[in-house]
């Protein structure tokens, strides 16, 4: 998942004063990026994402594209690719050479590219609505989640537009470390093949496969 997204925490205040009109409104934000999302039969967006230490110091800082076909996904970075079919996962490291292949298991996965970006939040999650920001020029909700039970992670936080599209946002882990994540020139249903979900080894001459299933 080269920005930093600092500004949208200053935003967010979670006390004991919020009310369950805000977060009937977080639940109302959150279902109309499901149903962007589902109304798509495929997706395809590049995005940037930075990740920082406790200290705040950036430990990555990338770009990609990301595919996604239900719980299906393909994400690319420069020297990787993450491939999941839904039933197996495929972990390619271009420099080395190698693919690592290992069974897909959506209940370890959760923050998985599906869930991250289609707003299938409310079984592992509480959410907050946390008010509007504008982001270049675009108005954005503000949801602030907090996971229900004990997760490496403490708090995730996404920007939503108003036609209903992640637009950006941000995990703390528990250990202090942050990633922050945006996404643009997203395509809807054009990514449908199913060939782009799997790793076919054949295509990749001299590629070592370390089968971990």
């Amino acid at each position: 998942m080269k920005k930093v997204f600092a500004l949208i925490l200053a935003v967010l205040t979670l006390s004991t004063t919020v009310t369950f009109a805000q977060d009937a409104k977080a639940k109302a934000v959150l279902d109309k990026l499901s149903a962007k999302i589902k109304g798509m039969s495929s997706l395809k967006a590049s995005f940037s994402f930075v990740a920082k230490d406790s200290k705040g110091k950036v430990q990555l800082n990338q770009k990609g594209t990301i595919m996604m076909k239900g719980e299906k996904y393909h994400v690319t970075v420069p020297n990787q690719e993450m491939i999941s079919d839904g039933k197996t996962m495929w972990t390619y490291m271009k420099s080395n050479k190698e693919v690592q292949v290992a069974n897909y298991n959506p209940a370890e996965m959760t923050m998985s590219p599906a869930k991250l970006f289609s707003g299938s939040y409310a079984k592992d999650f509480n959410y907050t609505y946390a008010g509007q920001q504008t982001i270049k020029g675009k108005v954005v909700d503000i949801v602030y989640l907090t996971p229900k039970s004990a997760k490496t992670f403490k708090s995730v936080t996404i920007l939503i537009d108003q036609t209903g599209m992640v637009m950006s946002g941000s995990v703390e882990e528990k250990n202090g470390n942050y990633y922050t994540y945006s996404l643009s020139g997203v395509q809807a249903n054009g990514a449908s093949a199913d060939a782009l979900y799997t790793f076919n080894a054949k295509a990749y001459p001299g590629v070592e496969v370390i089968d971990l299933r």
